[in-house]
């Protein structure tokens, strides 16, 4: 395993960080079915070397705190760092926040937690934490020595998270990033502003909800024709800890096999470790993917509200989910966001306000009928 810097902490830890959000799960990863094999698991990542767990007090129906608290009995807590999260529509007062956290604490079967972060944020979700005084009692924890460092899950554009990582004195950031996110919410240029500030960035997503994990056959064959042979996921990771900013990435296991899996790759990665040739080769996976865009929606939601009352960059979202890497659009997680809200292209009126707010000047209706029809939302 390697180990890598914590920017400006002046620790380190595993480059392999295990996600404990899926274990065992149904594919919306919120269900445990066997306790037993997700401590198995968990175990056997650490007695290969990772000092990183990631949870949340929310992930898998609220169980995946218990079961990580469970799998550290026996010593294993001392091995490890742990990563946990409070969420914003639990707390709304110091009262609220201070019982969440001692609740974390005893699911946990620990005194303290390393990494303590505020769930999900955009500009919006920070505001108000720091209204509740969430920014107050995240300091007024790690004096008492009840969390080690104070961190942030970011989900957003660009612009929120550059205010609030430099709006707060910050340990650490988490967020999404992968060689398909490198302009997408924090991307590319949030993962070095957070380097210039000394703040390390842990990731997530870098399959990209295991989209990654499988290449369609156009990206395939460039994977194919490269004269040193890896597999998707491990060109994915090692396109991740080529950059020096990134001290861990997380990635969730449901079987022995993918820790052992990860635990090779990751035994082999390096800041700065890629050719040029092995950089080109991953522009060109990307453009591969891109290729089989449907449509170039950047989601910048100028076309909402709609009248019709159409989740617009949602249902563009879902249908170029499932032309890029074969999602299933009744599984995937815009779709289901849409079906919830009945925010179908079926309530389109044809009324044309989104086409004349569309910078791009994309045929938004058109495009609308033909995702729902393509994906089988007619049905």
């Amino acid at each position: 395993m390697k180990y890598r810097e914590f920017g400006k902490l002046g620790i380190k830890g595993s480059a392999f960080g295990l996600g404990c959000m899926r274990f065992n799960g149904e594919a919306s990863g919120d269900t445990i079915i066997d306790e037993q094999k997700a401590i198995s698991l968990i175990r056997r990542a650490i007695d290969g070397g990772v000092t990183y767990l990631d949870t949340a007090y929310v992930y898998l129906d609220k169980t995946s705190e218990i079961v990580l608290g469970k799998a550290l009995r026996d010593g294993y807590r001392e091995r490890v760092t742990i990563a946990t999260k409070m969420p914003m529509e639990y707390v709304h007062n110091r009262e609220e926040m201070q019982a969440l956290l001692d609740e974390e604490l005893k699911k946990l079967q620990t005194d303290h937690i390393d990494f303590y972060l505020m769930h999900g944020i955009n500009k919006e979700k920070w505001e108000y934490f720091k209204s509740i005084g969430a920014d107050v009692f995240f300091e007024d924890m790690k004096r008492a020595g009840k969390i080690r460092y104070k961190c942030f899950s970011f989900h957003g554009p660009y612009e929120d998270f550059e205010y609030v990582i430099q709006d707060y004195d910050w340990d650490m950031v988490q967020i999404q990033y992968n060689f398909m996110d490198v302009n997408n919410q924090a991307g590319t240029k949030g993962l070095e502003l957070a380097g210039r500030l000394g703040i390390p960035v842990v990731i997530m997503e870098g399959l990209l909800g295991g989209r990654l994990a499988k290449a369609p056959e156009n990206v395939q064959a460039l994977y194919d024709a490269f004269p040193v042979k890896r597999t998707p996921v491990e060109w994915a990771f090692r396109w991740l800890c080529n950059h020096p900013q990134i001290a861990t990435v997380l990635s969730g296991c449901n079987e022995a096999e993918q820790i052992d899996d990860n635990l090779r790759i990751f035994d082999t990665v390096e800041p700065n470790i890629m050719s040029d040739d092995e950089l080109k080769l991953m522009d060109d996976v990307r453009a591969a993917y891109v290729s089989r865009t449907k449509i170039g929606c950047t989601a910048c939601r100028y076309c909402m509200p709609c009248p019709g009352g159409v989740d617009i960059p949602g249902v563009f979202a879902a249908w170029n989910n499932m032309s890029l890497y074969g999602t299933d659009p009744k599984q995937d997680w815009n779709m289901q966001q849409i079906r919830a809200h009945d925010a179908g292209a079926d309530r389109c009126l044809a009324c044309g306000a989104c086409q004349r707010a569309c910078p791009q000047h994309l045929p938004i209706i058109d495009s609308l009928q033909a995702a729902w029809s393509e994906m089988g939302m007619r049905d």
